[in-house]
């Protein structure tokens, strides 16, 4: 139970280590730094089983969301931070009306090279909802994976530019973005089929025109304007853009992965950085199973409490009984 609640407080409540130390000194409990440190280590080594079975659900998926999110780790013996990535894909369709359990896993990497999303993968054959960042576009080559884009992406840069400096181009482009979004909101929990034929009869004339709007609004811009870079950002990602309109499963946007970052974002402003690699693998462990957990409508303390109860002693071979959803509290 200790140990849970810290891994909660750390990983959920954004509570550094040296934070934890001071609270339970209140108490007259003295530990040190060091010693949550290396409870942080075992715990992550007990889970570590789990996380090859978390991937293995997260990746039978036929959509996964990606994203990534840089993190500042300390350089070994300089003194300095450098700044790594942490790499989410999540699995999570019940908006087109699936059954299967949401869950999310992370990795960590040292830097940015589009070797790490390559890598993980690598045998993946699905449809992925990524943002623009080149280092997916290997990926897309074989064909065995299908590029779907963001709408919300496309959106910020145009929503940026609206707030620092509003033209009647911004204007009408959030606003036409947003029609689809109010149809979205229709079709959620509803089956592909109906969120297929939805869309074609009410977002894709507007999409349509949308398109033919930027085409038209380009040439009278000058070529450097941040509004021309908006819009040639929408045109390059476009086929991407309107795979949602044809297929009922695939989202409008990749708002699923920015959900599950946000735990990592409020910590970040309160670690401002992580000791070495090794705990940036720890952290992403813990934000994988308590993430899916949070996910599944679990209490993550009892989920954790429950699992490191039992997980030292239980077969390795029936270790996914112990994931999230399966678990009976």
């Amino acid at each position: 139970g200790l140990l849970s609640h810290m891994m909660v407080s750390k990983y959920l409540d954004h509570l550094p280590i040296y934070r934890q130390c001071q609270i339970y000194a209140r108490q007259d409990v003295v530990l040190s730094d060091s010693t949550l440190g290396d409870w942080v280590g075992g715990v992550h080594d007990l889970l570590d089983p789990l996380m090859d079975k978390l991937r293995e659900h997260v990746f039978a998926a036929k959509k996964l969301h990606a994203d990534d999110t840089p993190i500042q780790v300390l350089a070994p013996g300089t003194g300095k931070t450098k700044t790594a990535r942490l790499w989410v894909y999540a699995r999570d369709d019940r908006p087109a009306g699936d059954t299967n359990p949401p869950a999310v896993w992370f990795r960590y990497s040292s830097d940015r090279r589009g070797l790490h999303p390559q890598t993980h993968l690598r045998d993946y054959q699905g449809v992925l909802q990524a943002d623009a960042y080149t280092g997916f576009n290997a990926l897309y080559e074989s064909g065995k994976i299908v590029e779907a884009a963001c709408w919300a992406h496309t959106r910020r840069k145009f929503y940026d530019i609206h707030v620092a400096s509003p033209t009647p181009v911004t204007t009408h482009a959030l606003q036409v973005i947003g029609e689809p979004y109010e149809i979205e909101a229709q079709v959620r929990g509803k089956p592909p089929d109906e969120r297929r034929q939805t869309r074609e009869a009410k977002s894709k004339p507007k999409v349509l025109a949308l398109h033919q709007w930027l085409l038209d609004q380009l040439p009278t811009l000058s070529k450097k304007s941040v509004t021309a870079d908006a819009i040639r950002y929408a045109l390059n990602q476009w086929q991407a853009l309107t795979r949602f309109l044809d297929n009922g499963a695939i989202e409008i946007d990749n708002n699923t992965t920015e959900r599950a970052l946000r735990s990592v974002s409020i910590g970040r402003k309160n670690f401002l950085f992580l000791g070495s690699n090794a705990g940036s693998d720890r952290a992403a462990t813990l934000y994988s199973l308590l993430g899916t957990a949070k996910l599944n409508g679990m209490n993550p303390e009892k989920y954790l409490t429950h699992v490191l109860s039992v997980i030292a002693d239980h077969n390795v071979n029936k270790v996914d009984e112990l994931l999230p959803w399966k678990v009976k509290l």
